[in-house]
């Protein structure tokens, strides 16, 4: 069975932010400010996550609260810079 980059995301997602499996992560779903668990320390864990599970490399300028508006704001941002497929 494959796991897409979405699911694996949002499996990091609920990970880091300790969430528990039955909370609901769609696109539209805000993040920064909606979701008290999301502090510097988790983007930070979430961002290291990302570039060992997706193969990139994060860069300081990179980075604006827009990326971390919403799942969707994250989940394309991410594909957008993911150089290998989540591992099965």
């Amino acid at each position: 069975m494959t796991i897409t980059l979405e699911a694996k995301l949002l499996t990091m997602l609920r990970e880091v932010l300790g969430l528990p499996a039955t909370f609901p992560l769609e696109r539209q779903t805000l993040l920064l400010g909606a979701i008290s668990a999301l502090d510097s320390v988790a983007v930070v864990n979430l961002l290291e996550e990302c570039e060992t599970t997706f193969g990139f490399i994060v860069a300081d300028e990179e980075l604006s609260a827009e990326v971390f508006t919403s799942v969707g704001t994250l989940l394309d941002w991410v594909a957008a810079r993911a150089t290998v497929s989540p591992p099965q």
